[in-house]
């Protein structure tokens, strides 16, 4: 079953210059519901003020998508097997860097979930990578990324 997602970009000159290059890298995506994000490239890429601090930029939404994505097939799977969840709380990270072709990308992205359970069912080890697994193979993101995926979660916390 396909499913079609749309997202609207929108960034202004507003009376900058343009062609000497210092414009405003900042900009606004919007979605569905009418949601909208204040986004830019990253600092770390283009330096303030031409780009902004207080907005969300590519690298950081592909982290985020793959992190919200993961977590979302966590959390289905668990329910499925019967483990209560009461918290899930992902310091996820990403490497951008070159590839071995030189090309700078997303090279690498690291899921640090720190979860709490409770109820009388308890996930094993064994359980929590089989749930983990099962998530990372279900992940629209996850499959359509080529950076390498790690999964590094902190012992499960039980109540």
């Amino acid at each position: 079953m396909a499913h079609t997602y749309t997202a609207t970009v929108a960034w202004t000159r507003n009376g900058e210059d343009f062609l000497d290059r210092r414009y405003s890298r900042g900009h606004v995506w919007r979605f569905d519901g009418g949601v909208e994000v204040p986004a830019s490239s990253s600092p770390l890429v283009v330096r303030v003020p031409l780009s902004r601090l207080d907005a969300v930029d590519p690298e950081e939404a592909l982290l985020a998508s793959a992190s919200s994505c993961h977590m979302l097939f966590f959390l289905d799977f668990a329910c499925r097997a019967g483990f209560r969840v009461d918290s899930y709380e992902d310091a996820a990270e990403c490497l951008v860097g070159p590839r071995p072709d030189g090309k700078i990308a997303v090279t690498k992205v690291v899921l640090k979930p720190a979860i709490a359970f409770s109820g009388d069912k308890r996930p094993s080890e064994a359980d929590l990578a089989d749930l983990h697994h099962k998530a990372h193979e279900h992940c629209f993101i996850a499959n359509s990324i080529t950076a390498e995926m790690v999964i590094e979660p902190p012992p499960p916390v039980f109540a």
